[in-house]
C-alpha cells in the first residue's frame, strides 16, 4: 500500500510541477528535465507515468479540466431554470478561477496554445457537457441567443480569465459587487433580447 501511495505522490508531483512550470515559462520553455527536477524525481521516472511531454501535458490538462468542471457543476441541478442554472455555474467558475489560480491559469494557457492535441481537447469539452446542455435547453426555450456555443463561451466565460489575470497583477480587485456586475454582463451577453 505504501508503494502505491509513493507512486501516486510521484505522479501528482509531476502534474504539479508541469502546471507551475508551464504557468511561469510557457510550454516550449518547460523541458522534461526541469519538470523532473521540480518534482524531485529522476527524468527516467516521468516515463513510468507518461509516454512523452505531449502525453504529460495532455493528461495534466484533462485532470485539471476535470477538477475545474467538478467544481463548476457541484451546486448545479438540471431541474434549475436556465437563468438560475447559468448563474450557479458561472459563479462557481468565477470562484474556481479566483481561488484556484494555478489551475485556472494552466487551463487558460492550454486554451491559447496548439500544445494540447485534438483528442485531449475533445475530452476536455466533454467535461463541460452540463453547461453545453443548459445552453441548448436555453436556445430551445428561446432564452439564450441561438449562436455557437464557442461564441457563448467567448462572451460569457472567457472574460473571467482576463479578470483573473488583472486581479493577480493587482490592477483590479474582484469583490462581491464586481463579481455580481461581471455576472450580469455575462448573462446580458448571451440571453436573447426581450421582444
Amino acid at each position: 500500500m505504501a508503494k502505491l501511495q509513493k507512486s501516486i505522490d510521484k505522479r501528482n508531483a509531476l502534474i504539479k510541477a508541469t502546471i507551475e512550470l508551464v504557468n511561469n515559462n510557457g510550454f516550449h520553455a518547460t523541458p522534461m528535465s526541469k519538470i523532473a527536477k521540480m518534482a524531485k524525481v529522476s527524468p527516467a521516472t516521468i516515463y513510468l507515468y507518461f509516454e512523452n511531454k505531449q502525453d504529460l501535458v495532455n493528461k495534466t490538462y484533462i485532470e485539471v479540466k476535470a477538477k475545474y468542471t467538478d467544481y463548476a457543476f457541484a451546486n448545479y441541478n438540471e431541474s434549475m431554470s436556465v437563468k438560475t442554472g447559468f448563474e450557479t455555474i458561472w459563479k462557481r467558475i468565477a470562484e474556481f478561477k479566483l481561488n484556484e489560480y494555478e489551475h485556472a491559469m494552466f487551463l487558460a494557457q492550454c486554451d491559447n496554445t496548439p500544445m494540447i492535441d485534438e483528442p485531449s481537447l475533445k475530452e476536455g469539452i466533454k467535461h463541460l457537457q452540463p453547461l453545453l446542455d443548459l445552453w441548448e435547453r436555453g436556445k430551445q426555450e428561446g432564452i439564450i441567443k441561438p449562436v455557437s456555443n464557442y461564441l457563448l463561451y467567448a462572451y460569457a466565460v472567457s472574460p473571467l480569465s482576463f479578470l483573473m489575470i488583472a486581479q493577480k497583477r493587482g490592477a483590479f480587485q474582484l469583490d462581491k459587487e464586481q463579481i455580481e456586475e461581471a455576472y450580469q454582463s455575462a448573462w446580458s451577453s448571451i440571453k436573447k433580447c426581450e421582444q
